[in-house]
């Protein structure tokens, strides 16, 4: 069985959610603990939401330091389906594994609710199991979620097509271009703020015009990283 790596940080908060969303999705969650040096051989890695380390200093800057982040990025620069969710994303900028950065919402306020995405580009590790364009709901709650870099890399990340998901109706957080999430060049590495995680199972998802909480765009994350896994 393909064993998908849950890493938890001081002031993690969805990794068991990430967890449940890896076992929904048909594979075995490994537990993991950022103060390891050992991905136990692993087949992917999540960074999940949270506050790592209270978000001292910037968020995910002190966990991008973290002895597991080692491995981390050795195991990223080896092909290994990485993603880093909210918190994760965050960490993924700070270790450089991904360009740019996450500041404080241009509204200056905490956001929660239910968002729209688009799926922008589908040959990723995490986004195989979506239609190009397609559009999906997931939760997204963060503080500092706005995308930002300089203009050359917006425009890199926009002619090479390593925008992964970008937000529809609303630009929540104020991110640049409307990114919600963005990929590496090698597309196993993904960063996003909305939580798939959170979109998985049946009555405790968004609304969706079947069924209250009915809505599980977020399994796909997951599901697609197995399949990517299983046809490597």
């Amino acid at each position: 069985m393909t064993r998908v790596g849950v890493i938890t940080f001081p002031g993690s908060l969805d990794d068991g959610d990430a967890r449940r969303a890896i076992r929904l999705a048909g594979a075995e969650p490994v537990r993991l603990w950022h103060g390891d040096h050992d991905l136990d051989g692993v087949d992917a890695i999540v960074l999940p939401g949270g506050f790592s380390y209270g978000d001292y200093l910037r968020c995910g800057a002190i966990a991008a330091h973290s002895p597991i982040m080692r491995e981390v990025i050795d195991a990223a620069g080896r092909g290994v389906p990485v993603l880093g969710i909210c918190n994760g994303f965050q960490m993924l900028t700070e270790a450089h594994l991904l360009p740019g950065g996450l500041i404080r919402n241009d509204h200056g306020a905490f956001i929660c609710r239910d968002q729209r995405l688009r799926v922008e580009q589908t040959a990723t590790a995490w986004t195989s199991g979506f239609e190009a364009g397609e559009e999906i709901v997931v939760p997204l709650k963060n503080g500092e979620g706005g995308y930002i870099a300089d203009t050359e890399t917006i425009q890199r990340l926009e002619d090479e097509g390593r925008v992964v998901f970008r937000y529809l109706d609303v630009d929540p957080n104020g991110s640049v271009h409307g990114i919600a999430g963005i990929a590496n060049e090698a597309g196993n590495v993904v960063g996003l703020m909305p939580h798939p995680e959170h979109a998985v199972e049946p009555g405790f998802g968004p609304d969706t015009p079947a069924a209250m909480r009915s809505g599980v765009d977020g399994l796909r994350v997951f599901r697609s990283a197995l399949e990517s896994v299983l046809a490597a």
